[in-house]
C-alpha cells in the first residue's frame, strides 16, 4: 500500500476528507452545488479553513438549499456578515445568492449535474500523476467549464477554483498513483 497524497498532511479532519470524499465522483446536483460554493469561499484561503467551518457554513446557509438562498436579500447578507462561524465576505455571500439563482435556472433546463458532467461526457478523467508537482492548478477543461459557469451568472468560479472543484468532486482523479485512494476513485468513476 502506498502513501496518501501529501497535501492532506496529518490533520485527522483533512486525512478523513482525503480518504473518504476528495476525488470520489459526485453526481448529486445539490451536493455538487454546495461544493462549488465552498470552493468559492476558499478563494485566498487554505481548504482546511473551509473544511473546519463546513458545518457552520451548512447551518448559516440553511443546508445549502438553492431555492431558499435564491430568495435572500440584504437582511440575510447582514446576518451572515455577523456570523463568526463562516468566512465573512460580502462579495462571496452575495455571489452565493446569485449562484443559487443560476443553479435553479440550469436545473430547470437540464439539471446541474448534467450541465457539469457533460464537459466530460459523464466520465471522470483518470490522471496518473506521480508527484504533486505534476498536478496542474487549472486546465483548458477547467477554463471552459469556468467560462460556461460565468455565462450562466456564476461568480467566484474561475478556472483555478473550478479545477479544485473538479478534483474534489471526482470529475478528475488527481490522487497520485502511489496513493491508495487513486485506484478506489478510478473504480468508482
Amino acid at each position: 500500500m502506498g502513501e496518501r497524497c501529501g497535501w492532506c498532511g496529518t490533520d485527522p479532519l483533512y486525512v478523513a476528507y482525503h480518504d473518504s470524499e476528495w476525488g470520489v465522483p459526485e453526481r448529486d446536483p445539490r451536493a455538487l452545488w454546495e461544493k462549488l460554493i465552498l470552493d468559492g469561499f476558499q478563494a485566498g484561503l487554505a481548504w482546511i479553513t473551509i473544511l473546519r467551518k463546513r458545518n457552520s457554513f451548512r447551518a448559516a446557509f440553511e443546508g445549502f438549499e438553492p431555492a431558499v438562498i435564491a430568495r435572500w436579500g440584504e437582511p440575510e447578507v447582514a446576518r451572515l456578515l455577523a456570523d463568526p462561524g463562516i468566512v465573512r465576505s460580502r462579495a462571496k455571500i452575495e455571489a452565493t445568492i446569485g449562484n443559487a439563482r443560476a443553479y435553479l435556472a440550469i436545473s430547470e433546463r437540464m439539471g446541474f449535474d448534467s450541465f457539469l458532467w457533460r464537459h466530460l461526457d459523464g466520465k471522470p478523467l483518470q490522471n496518473r500523476f506521480r508527484a504533486m508537482s505534476e498536478v496542474p492548478a487549472q486546465t483548458s477543461l477547467s477554463e471552459r467549464l469556468a467560462g460556461d459557469l460565468k455565462a450562466e451568472g456564476f461568480r467566484f468560479t474561475g478556472p483555478t477554483i473550478v479545477y479544485a472543484f473538479m478534483q474534489a468532486t471526482g470529475m478528475v482523479n488527481d490522487h497520485l498513483v502511489t496513493c491508495p485512494a487513486h485506484d478506489r476513485c478510478a473504480v468508482l468513476g
